[in-house]
């Protein structure tokens, strides 16, 4: 199996699937966001994720949403697509039969309700790293999964199979990220799953994050982790605490309930052109209480954002 290179570095965006008033994809917005995402210099962007809330899509809005991006992109940063599941045969059929043109790396998250050993989580992703075209992205979420893809588990793999390359690390453990950094194999790196967590990360040799907040102020979250890369800590800790209170307010009632509710309070006077983002998510997921939404405004308006 060749060796494959993590393209992932920096800040990604993990994409909202924006909706229109009758509950369809709205396509229109969604190009707009790829754009002002690409004018705010955002590394790369994750399409079809946790925030993208793609168990609640169908296959050909799936596939209608993987090739806008794609064309909107058209090759100037890597794009990086979930493909995940909690049955192997099936992610493993949708790898194969999937058109990953203009695709750079698949994200996987670990299997979620069925709660597998850790060599059940080895095998589901030796599996999927010997069906992939492309560079796998773990991705460690046990808040959602019920699973913790464990620091032994995640250096088996990263040593086993070249061609995984980075894993998504959202299980909060700093102790866990920071043993898979002391132990991991020459060219595999760790990626932040969670945006309060980005500079400690990095400070312990993350190459950076895949970003929710980044959907609302992409280029604030941007300048913060290109100053870590360039060890400026002091500079980027600054606007690290200015957005903290930002940070727990995107997660209290949801994601991306609150990163939505961002979205839509700023389109209207965006001072970099982003199109109208309604706030409309699909059950089972709903907006954030008025309560919520009314301090994110305010929050986003102290910071004139």
């Amino acid at each position: 199996m060749d060796s494959a290179t993590n393209k992932f570095k920096g800040v990604g965006v993990a994409l909202i699937t924006p909706f229109k008033a009758d509950g369809s994809v709205d396509y229109d917005a969604l190009r707009g966001l790829v754009d002002w995402h690409l004018r705010s210099k955002v590394d790369f962007l994750c399409i079809l994720g946790t925030t993208a809330e793609t168990p609640c899509l169908t296959p050909e809005e799936k596939h209608t949403i993987r090739e806008a991006v794609v064309r909107q992109v058209r090759g100037r940063v890597p794009l990086l697509m979930g493909c995940g599941g909690n049955c192997t045969r099936s992610v493993v059929e949708e790898i194969r039969h999937t058109d990953w043109t203009g695709i750079d790396g698949i994200l996987s998250v670990c299997p979620m309700y069925n709660k597998p050993s850790q060599e059940g989580l080895y095998q589901h992703y030796r599996a999927i790293s010997e069906a992939s075209p492309l560079p796998v992205v773990l991705y460690n979420v046990p808040g959602r999964t019920g699973v913790n893809l464990t620091a032994d588990t995640t250096l088996r793999l990263a040593h086993d199979f070249p061609n995984v390359v980075a894993v998504k690390e959202a299980s909060g453990n700093l102790t866990q990220i920071k043993e898979i950094l002391a132990k991991r194999p020459q060219g595999f790196d760790v990626i932040s799953g969670d945006d309060s967590l980005t500079l400690q990360v990095m400070q312990a040799g993350g190459v950076g994050v895949i970003s929710v907040v980044a959907n609302a102020i992409p280029a604030e979250i941007a300048r913060m982790v290109h100053l870590m890369q360039e060890g400026r800590l002091a500079e980027a800790k600054i606007i690290n605490d200015e957005l903290f209170e930002l940070y727990s307010l995107m997660f209290i009632e949801g994601n991306p309930s609150g990163v939505k509710a961002a979205l839509h309070a700023l389109s209207p006077q965006s001072p970099l052109g982003l199109s109208p983002v309604a706030n409309i998510l699909r059950l089972p997921l709903v907006p954030v209480s008025e309560r919520t939404e009314g301090r994110i405004r305010d929050i986003l308006r102290q910071m004139q954002w």
